[in-house]
């Protein structure tokens, strides 16, 4: 039997992500007209309701009207243009891949536009809700929040790496911009996966597992699009590592310190704590297993570039548990919140944070080397210049 090839999984990849941005498009368009008008059709609660229980989807609904009760405008644009990007993005994946410029800078605008108006929903949203009243209480609402500022920002990164004429930076931040929007399909289908995995819990406590680990899964997709993308073996400038190996050591090993201390704490919150913790450490151990193989693979077969990106990620991954145990007594004390909830949210937003870190690093080292290759392209012309000059003006 023939082994499946690169382009194989490539197209198979391709086509599992199409396919759940279209069946949640519609979802998400029609998710709050309920909350406008009772009785609404509402396709996500059809679907749960025959996935779960309808007990379960009556539960979650009356545990989101008051919440969204005095945003529900800016919440319905947010859901609606939300869907509307679940349908943009693979177009614009498509339209890069068959090299459609045109067309793909012209949707390129539309999905831009379309991010900001979304976002400024939630924003909204969030600025009208404490975070202790908040759906799925304040360590949702703080990573919702980290999700809102980290999808702008890198749709604004995307935009500036294209006028600034780093097409393969481009492709980075806006591979990381649609990693940080799948978080929401991604939820709904942990909304009917987990109570089978989990029976008894709520989808407020579905929730609080699922923040977990999405932000590591969803920016870990974005790191392998862009190096399923990037072939390249060097690139022109860059050359060394930013990260050698005793700086990804000192790393790894404050990384496991700061995972000792994540797990020892969590151990202390009994069968929820326990919970939590494994919905951790099983996608941070499978992500970072992957990096360190491909960063190690691409260095026997004489790939710098892509050794380079692996260990930046690298990196930045085992800097992520330390990132959270300091951000944990930052949420404690500042929004008052209970040791569990401000460890949980300290948690959620460490990989996505770290990731959007090890992005604009190797974004900084790509822009770098190219100024480097400028400067010594100028320097080396400009003797030859100053020579040719008094010649020039030695004739009558």
């Amino acid at each position: 039997m023939r082994r499946p090839t690169n382009s194989t999984w490539r197209r198979a990849t391709m086509i599992a992500v199409t396919v759940v941005c279209l069946a949640y498009a519609p979802i998400a368009m029609t998710e709050l007209w309920p909350y406008a008008r009772p009785g609404a059709p509402a396709l996500g609660e059809w679907v749960m309701g025959r996935v779960v229980s309808p007990r379960y989807v009556t539960d979650a609904l009356a545990g989101r009207v008051a919440p969204y009760r005095h945003s529900l405008v800016p919440m319905i644009v947010h859901s609606v243009l939300g869907g509307a990007l679940m349908l943009l993005g693979p177009a614009q994946l498509l339209t890069a891949a068959r090299r459609r410029t045109r067309l793909h800078r012209t949707l390129g605008v539309v999905f831009v536009v379309t991010v900001y108006v979304s976002m400024a929903g939630a924003g909204v949203y969030l600025a009208r809700t404490a975070p202790k009243d908040a759906f799925s209480g304040p360590a949702f609402w703080i990573v919702l929040a980290t999700l809102l500022v980290g999808t702008v920002m890198s749709v604004t990164f995307g935009i500036l790496a294209a006028v600034g004429g780093h097409p393969d930076l481009h492709q980075r931040w806006m591979l990381l911009c649609y990693g940080f929007l799948l978080t929401a399909p991604l939820l709904r289908l942990e909304w009917g996966f987990l109570p089978r995995l989990l029976p008894g819990l709520t989808m407020e406590q579905i929730n609080q597992v699922a923040i977990m680990h999405l932000g590591s899964v969803v920016v870990f997709g974005a790191l392998i699009a862009s190096r399923v993308r990037d072939r390249r073996t060097t690139v022109e400038g860059v050359s060394g590592s930013w990260a050698p190996l005793p700086v990804l050591a000192v790393a790894q090993l404050a990384g496991v310190a700061a995972l000792l201390w994540i797990a020892r704490s969590y151990l202390d919150f009994g069968a929820t704590g326990r919970r939590l913790l494994w919905a951790y450490l099983l996608p941070y151990a499978v992500s970072y297993a992957v990096m360190a193989v491909n960063a190690r693979r691409a260095g026997r077969q004489g790939r710098p570039w892509a050794r380079e990106e692996w260990r930046l990620h690298l990196t930045a991954l085992s800097l992520a548990p330390v990132l959270s145990i300091g951000a944990a007594p930052v949420f404690q004390h500042a929004l008052g919140l209970d040791r569990l909830t401000a460890l949980s949210a300290g948690v959620a937003i460490g990989c996505g944070m770290l990731a959007f870190a090890a992005t604009a690093v190797v974004s900084l080292r790509v822009m770098y080397g190219r100024e480097l290759l400028k400067r010594t392209a100028l320097a080396a012309s400009a003797p030859t210049s100053r020579l040719s000059t008094p010649v020039a003006q030695s004739r009558p």
